[in-house]
């Protein structure tokens, strides 16, 4: 079972590939929704407001991926499809990949755009600080204070991470658990005579 991806936590730095006078600024920024690739853009077109064109491409999703790529007036395919190409090649996700074009006043021809935009997306990502994570699971465990040494034993004996505790009258404490591992873990908890496990949402 794959539990890991791979993206970015930072933009990384601006790329610029050039071809017969025309300029192609490559960008990358993390994401994890729609409305976060549209700031991204609209920041970028306040920056390059002498642009002609913000072609981008993003992926959104670490099992079951969405993605979105826009050409931006270019020819069809030749900008959106070639950067999206590129997220696909680096293997990364919750991400989007901007380049934005300067006219060089000389047509590249829908063979040129697409070498162009797909240059500056891999040097784009190139410049990008790359890092696999784990795709985990949270489980909230709810239980009495009697329960809190065999609790924190089996947290500490499978190197569990705490995302947060609530110790008020009873005690809940939730728990982000690699997904290879989480059924064992489920498992051990839900045998725990007064502990109570459940899943919540990520």
């Amino acid at each position: 079972m794959k539990d890991t991806y791979k993206s970015i936590s930072k933009p990384g730095k601006e790329a610029l590939f050039k071809d017969r006078n025309s300029k192609f600024f490559g960008y990358t920024f993390p994401i994890t929704n729609e409305e976060k690739a549209k700031e991204h853009l609209e920041d970028l077109r306040k920056k390059h407001h002498q642009a002609r064109h913000w072609c981008y491409a993003w992926q959104i999703g670490k099992e079951d991926p969405q993605y979105r790529a826009n050409d931006d007036g270019e020819p069809s395919n030749s900008a959106g499809m070639p950067i999206y190409g590129q997220i696909q090649s680096f293997e990364v996700t919750n991400i989007l990949v901007v380049v934005v074009r300067y006219f060089g006043g000389v047509k590249l021809g829908v063979g040129g755009l697409i070498n162009a935009y797909r240059t500056a997306a891999q040097m784009a990502l190139e410049n990008s600080r790359i890092t696999t994570r784990t795709i985990d699971e949270t489980f909230r465990l709810k239980f009495d204070y009697p329960e809190m040494n065999i609790v924190m034993r089996l947290i500490k004996e499978h190197n569990l991470n705490i995302k947060e505790q609530d110790l008020g009258l009873d005690c809940k404490i939730y728990i982000s658990v690699r997904k290879k591992e989480a059924e064992e873990i489920y498992e051990k908890f839900s045998s725990i005579y007064k502990v109570e496990i459940g899943r919540e949402e990520n």
